[in-house]
């Protein structure tokens, strides 16, 4: 699966707080919690990101509480997929049993700058940016994690391998 997109860059220990803030938990309802996403660190995220932007984050990224709403914010706000130097374990988990593509490459987040363009091969682990034609190699997910994301999440893996 290729995703190519523009980059919306942040820093250290983005955590759950800031990526959906506790004021809008009471919203179960991803299109509203996709509005507030981001907004208090980057009021204009929700107006700026489209359909297949890529989130490039610094160390720990998802730190904070487990809550789901997170990755769920960032995923209905269109995002295709967040790169990170590294991801706090609850965060990381949480994407991938909502089909959340996540990837750790150092590298790339080091070479990468807001509003470059992005192309991630999730299934090879490459990070390519398109502005300075510099490729990045990450650990791919596992054959089962990547059939997780591509079938949307963990609920519709399970339903579609059920039937």
């Amino acid at each position: 699966m290729k995703l190519k997109g523009k980059v919306f860059k942040y820093g250290d220990n983005v955590d759950t707080d800031v990526i959906i803030p506790a004021r809008y938990l009471n919203s179960s309802d991803p299109e509203n919690l996709a509005a507030h996403c981001m907004e208090d660190i980057d009021e204009d995220f929700a107006d700026q990101v489209e359909e297949g932007d890529i989130i490039v984050g610094g160390k720990n990224f998802g730190s904070g509480s487990s809550r789901e709403h997170a990755p769920l914010a960032i995923k209905y706000a269109g995002v295709s997929c967040v790169v990170a130097e590294s991801f706090a374990r609850i965060f990381y988990r949480n994407s991938i049993n909502i089909g959340l593509p996540i990837l750790e490459c150092p590298e790339a987040v080091k070479n990468t700058e807001a509003g470059d363009k992005l192309e991630v091969d999730i299934d090879k682990g490459v990070v390519k940016n398109l502005r300075t034609g510099e490729s990045f190699e990450a650990e791919p997910f596992p054959p089962f994690m990547q059939e997780i994301i591509k079938d949307g999440g963990l609920i519709a893996h399970i339903k579609k391998v059920e039937i």
